[in-house]
């Protein structure tokens, strides 16, 4: 079996380098022997093989290309062994092709290229046929003697007698071979069609349709192209243009009638029906001039007019021609609006004033603009990842910020569809948990434009994807946008849809809820492409807005929670924003907003901060707004501890309210029914409510705010109101009803240890209400929970079930529901067994949390005390405020925490900043990066500053702090560094790497595979390895180091004297390279092994390094396989030392 001797690491495909082979043959023959050559002496194939390709001699040679360009297994064949030496034959077919196009260019420029035509017309012939086409006496059919006149055929000499204006060979130069020239039968060309090219220069190359045998057209390179821009009012948007017809004519005009007869052909114009609009002339900056004067002219036939065309004719910058693109102006400056007619305005005006009646009402019967807090966007990425299972979770996808990132991410809402950069935006996604406020901003951006706001939306069509019919296929655009959004009937609607239909860019359409659409599968397949069709579904619908197909240009927006499984919509999204919850700022504006009194509004915010977990909770502004309403109508009681008690008091202070004035009173409601449709509905995933049968039941819940209300185009449906409404009922009816076994109660508690759910966040607060109800106390006063029901049975499987879990198995997510779960029982003796049961290394990495989690991590922990359990924790990636950094850092049983160095830093300013000098020792101290594993760019950006603050022995805003007497222990300590930027941002951020390494003398292991640092990056580390005087593994395999790279990094790595293992494989490095390091190896003094397998040296360097070995004994080991050095030499080598290691 012949062995393939690539010294490429990747190949690439086959039919790419077969391509390229084929291209390359049909060169100039002598080009094709010279390649073959150069082949030869490359030793891309044998002599033997060379040689049989000329094997007939002269004849052979003259006739070689011929049979290369016919013959498909020679081509393969001489392909394959290109393509097996692909990193040696790449140059050369490259160097070929380029050979060529110089040629070509060469030659086209020395026979192709005619005098300008310009210069040869007379003013008199010139000023005829201008006059002419002025008047509009110009015939349809173009006189082909024209240029016959004597005038004209004087300005020529006898010589010029090549009406092809082709001329004869002067010399044989190499060309490619000619092709079969393209015919086109003039009888198929309509004479009416033909179609203007856009102005050209005075004179330009473009390619020529060459003058045959009469009744035929040629294609040739090149054909001069001049034009007059002078406009006849008779014939708007025209452009006179005189275009030689036996050189090469544009694409555009191969549609248009050329004698073969004649020398030049007229060609102007024809008028468009409807006439073109011209844009009104304007002297402002960065405005557009109209056609007449820049010269542009619109196809004829084109389906769009001048609204829809944007031309540049800002001036072009010297210099860098590639930095020359001027940002576009605002498409409102650039494009004429169709005026609305009367009808339409109107309907916009009570658009507006609908959406202004209906959102000016926050839930409570709150007013949005007196109680209204604005919302935190942030600006969320998507991490794309490779492989089968990249699509299965979103929590991987979305990039989690460090809390200094989220701040700079930050994007107010007046930026909001304003594009920062000069990519245009279109569809946007808000993500945001349940009840952080996302269906309320929604209404306040419908409010602003209610109010004047947001110009450049002259329609904003709001959908509720929870009363939508996604089953139905009955449905069109013009439907969906008139009768399922909210909005109030439209008179005439075809007169408001076609007027849409010729803005769309001035369209605003928002998908409420987009998560409660239930079968996401092929969500964007089989998209709308109609905007008369009847015949969708809004699924297709939607999909045909998302992809453009109708509607291209319209702004699109949806609003959905960030846990859910969308990944196919959210990966194709110009723009993720997060909506964050409050702050401890928001909390006391929206309860000094809540409550109107000022004693009362003191009382409720010093009620709420001494109840630490509740004030976490209204980081929530539902929980926020939840926990006010509470305050308000108890009579002086304590706030709830728990999640389940805050919802047990609010759910029954509700129902108790609305039945006041009832003749029926609460305890005779039908409750269990209630909680009952909830579990269906939590089941199908549905938040509808049928309570037909029981109008009272039904009543009382939408007086209480349990449910509400929503308008359909066929009837009035009702709904939860929010999640937690809904979870709390359901999990009412699991605990409590008769018909739900122990079993069923236990599956819906178990935490599961995958690391997603079907129903995700939904699924977490089920669980929370399920083990707070189970363990739930007898409540005082009046309560929607029966305390008669008897729920020992059930309430000793989840005992038991909590007692079985082991934290050491649970991903970081799944531990955090259990923290959660555990709390909610407020049990010591389930908070300690959890306490006992975690490992020593905590890790929360990669898992978002809130304030709520924070705030239950710190209570679980503060058991670990009297059991004398200390810990370490991961915070990497989990955005945790700073607020909540510095109490989990504060607990006595952390020894040490993982946190973003950004972070950390801001909480030593605070801690300084607060004169807490103890706590800022001791979180100095703490704070490790050992082992730093760099997957993002901010775990390596803020390094630089970490290392100033070692060695300044100073925070970046204070003098000398007496805590950093000795510097950054975590610095000092660090022993592994892994930096997995990879290909994309790995070469960007590696030289922050290297203005830190110097700092880190106890670094053990320094990993930079995959980072293409190349020779560059090789020779930066080169200079900095002798700081690192502990360190015994360097992997820097995969990175494209060459000769050079390697050479630099040889002279350095024996300055090294610790250094145990070394592994360059998979990179560029050639016999040169190979022999720098065998000069080096001896004096690498510890060195026991090196990895250079997969590199590109030949059976020389291979050679040269077994050869070092002998006076290396303590080398261990030597791997240096690769596919460049002969399988019998290899075989050799390690016959001759045992330490050559095979793969």
């Amino acid at each position: 079996m012949r062995l393939t001797r690539s010294c490429c690491p990747v190949m690439v495909p086959f039919e790419e380098v077969l391509f390229q082979v084929r291209k390359a043959l049909q060169v100039d023959p002598s080009l094709v022997h010279d390649l073959l050559r150069e082949l030869h002496e490359a030793n891309v194939f044998s002599t033997q093989y060379y040689q049989s390709l000329y094997k007939d001699g002269e004849v052979a040679e003259e006739s070689l290309c011929e049979v290369l360009c016919t013959d498909e297994d020679l081509d393969r064949k001489l392909s394959l062994l290109v393509w097996q030496n692909w990193d040696v034959s790449q140059d050369i077919l490259h160097s070929t092709l380029n050979k060529q196009e110089d040629l070509v260019s060469t030659d086209g420029e020395a026979n192709f290229i005619d005098p300008d035509p310009t210069l040869e017309l007379p003013d008199s012939v010139l000023g005829e046929y201008l006059q002419s086409l002025l008047d509009g006496s110009i015939e349809e059919t173009f006189d082909p003697t024209f240029f016959e006149d004597p005038n004209y055929s004087s300005l020529h000499t006898t010589d010029d007698k090549d009406t092809n204006c082709i001329p004869e060979k002067t010399s044989k130069v190499a060309r490619p071979k000619k092709r079969k020239a393209t015919t086109i039968d003039p009888q198929q060309i309509p004479c009416k069609q033909a179609i203007v090219v856009p102005e050209s220069p005075s004179y330009e190359l473009t390619p020529n349709i060459t003058s045959g045998t009469e009744g035929s057209f040629h294609l040739s390179p090149y054909q001069p192209v001049f034009s007059f821009p002078i406009s006849s009012p008779s014939l708007p948007s025209s452009a006179l243009q005189f275009i030689q017809t036996i050189s090469p004519l544009t694409s555009p005009l191969i549609g248009t009638v050329v004698q073969t007869g004649s020398t030049y052909v007229l060609v102007s114009p024809q008028s468009v029906s409807p006439g073109t609009q011209i844009i009104p002339l304007s002297p402002a900056d960065g405005t557009v001039a109209p056609p007449e004067l820049t010269g542009f002219v619109l196809p004829v036939g084109s389906s769009s007019g001048l609204t829809s065309v944007s031309v540049d004719t800002s001036p072009i910058k010297e210099g860098n021609p590639d930095k020359n693109t001027e940002s576009p102006s605002p498409k409102l400056k650039n494009k004429v609006r169709p005026k609305a007619p009367e009808c339409v305005k109107d309907y916009i005006h009570r658009l507006k004033s609908h959406l202004r009646d209906v959102c000016s009402t926050m839930r409570g019967g709150m007013g949005m603009q007196s109680h209204y807090v604005d919302a935190h966007l942030v600006q969320r990425k998507l991490l794309i990842k490779s492989g089968k299972n990249a699509n299965k979770c979103l929590e991987k996808e979305l990039v989690v910020l460090s809390d200094s990132e989220r701040k700079k991410a930050k994007l107010d809402t007046s930026q909001l569809f304003h594009n920062l950069d000069s990519k245009s935006k279109q569809s946007f996604a808000f993500l945001g948990k349940s009840g952080v406020g996302k269906t309320t901003f929604i209404q306040r951006l419908c409010l602003d434009w209610s109010n004047s706001g947001l110009p450049q939306f002259q329609f904003v069509f709001l959908m509720n994807c929870k009363i939508l019919d996604f089953k139905q296929s009955n449905y069109s655009l013009k439907t969906l946008l008139f009768d399922f959004s909210t909005s109030p009937h439209c008179e005439d609607s075809n007169a408001a849809f076609k007027h849409i239909l010729s803005c769309p860019d001035e369209v605003l359409i928002i998908f409420d809820s987009f998560d409660h659409i239930k079968d996401l599968e092929g969500l964007l397949q089989s998209p709308a492409k109609s905007h008369t069709d009847t015949k969708y579904t809004i699924k297709q619908l939607f999909s045909g807005l998302f992809q453009k197909e109708i509607l291209s240009g319209c702004t699109l927006l949806i609003a959905t929670r960030p846990k859910d499984v969308l990944n196919q919509v959210l990966r194709k999204m110009d723009c993720l924003l997060e909506i964050w919850g409050f702050s401890p700022e928001d909390i006391e504006l929206y309860t000094s907003k809540y409550f109107e009194e000022a004693s009362l509004r003191e009382s409720a915010l010093q009620k709420i901060k001494n109840q630490g977990y509740m004030f976490s909770l209204c980081s929530n502004p539902l929980l926020c707004w939840a926990t006010c309403f509470l305050l308000k109508h108890q009579d002086g009681e304590d706030l709830p501890s728990t999640l389940t008690d805050l919802y047990q008091r609010v759910t029954s202070k509700h129902l108790e309210l609305a039945s006041i004035g009832n003749s029926t009173k609460k305890k005779q409601l039908d409750t269990p029914q209630l909680c009952k449709m909830a579990w269906e509905g939590f089941k199908n995933h549905d938040t509808h409510v049928n309570l037909v049968k029981s109008t009272e039941l039904l009543d009382c819940a939408l007086k209480s705010g349990i449910l509400i209300p929503y308008k359909t185009s066929e009837q009035e449906e009702n709904h939860f109101a929010d999640l937690f409404t809904q979870n709390f009922l359901s999990a009412l009816h699991l605990v409590q009803s008769k018909q739900v076994n122990d079993k069923t109660v236990v599956a819906n508690t178990m935490v599961q240890h995958k690391k997603r759910k079907v129903q995700g966040e939904s699924q977490d607060v089920l669980q929370r209400f399920i083990t707070g109800l189970i363990f739930q106390k007898t409540a005082s006063g009046l309560s929607i929970i029966d305390s008669s029901v008897d729920l020992k049975a059930k309430r000793k499987a989840v005992e038991a079930h909590l007692e079985s879990m082991k934290p050491k198995d649970l991903v970081p997510a799944r531990l955090l529901e259990l923290f959660h779960c555990v709390y909610e029982t407020c049990s010591v003796k389930f908070a300690q067994g959890l306490v006992k049961n975690l490992p020593d290394d905590l890790s929360f990495c990669g898992t978002q949390l809130s304030p709520s989690d924070v705030y239950v991590i710190c209570h679980i922990l503060q058991h670990a005390s009297a059991m004398k359990r200390t810990f370490t924790i991961n915070l990497q990636d989990t955005c945790i405020p700073i607020r909540g950094l510095k109490e989990l850092v504060g607990l006595k049983c952390i020894a040490s925490f993982w946190a973003h160095a950004e972070d950390t830093i801001d909480l030593w300013e605070d801690l300084h900043q607060s004169n807490d000098e103890l706590n800022l020792k001791s979180a100095i101290e703490k704070f490790t990066l050992n082992p730093l594993k760099a997957t993002q760019g901010y775990h390596i950006e803020s390094l630089p500053v970490l290392v100033q603050i070692h060695r300044e022995k100073k925070l970046p805003t204070s003098e000398l702090v007496p805590a950093l007497d000795e510097g950054v222990p975590a610095l000092r300590h660090l022993q592994k560094l892994e930096f997995g930027l990879g290909v994309q941002n790995g070469p960007e951020l590696f030289p922050k790497v290297i203005e830190v390494l110097p700092s880190l003398q106890s670094l053990l292991c320094l990993d930079l595979d995959k980072n293409h640092i190349g020779d560059s990056g090789a020779e930066k580390l080169s200079g900095v390895l002798h700081f690192l005087e502990c360190l015994k593994l360097l992997i820097l395999s995969q990175n494209l180091i060459g000769d050079a790279g390697v050479g630099k990094l040889a002279q350095a790595l024996a300055s090294v004297p610790s250094l145990q293992t070394l592994r360059l494989y998979g990179n560029a490095i050639a016999d040169s390279g190979a022999e720098h390091l065998a000069l080096a190896l001896p004096d690498m003094k510890s060195l026991q092994d090196l990895d250079v397998k997969f590199n590109k040296f030949t059976d020389i360097g291979a050679t040269k390094l077994s050869a070092a070995l002998k006076n290396c004994p303590g080398m261990k080991s030597l791997e240096l396989w690769n596919n460049c050095i002969p399988y019998g030499v290899f075989e050799h080598l390690r016959l001759q030392d045992s330490r050559i290691k095979s793969l």
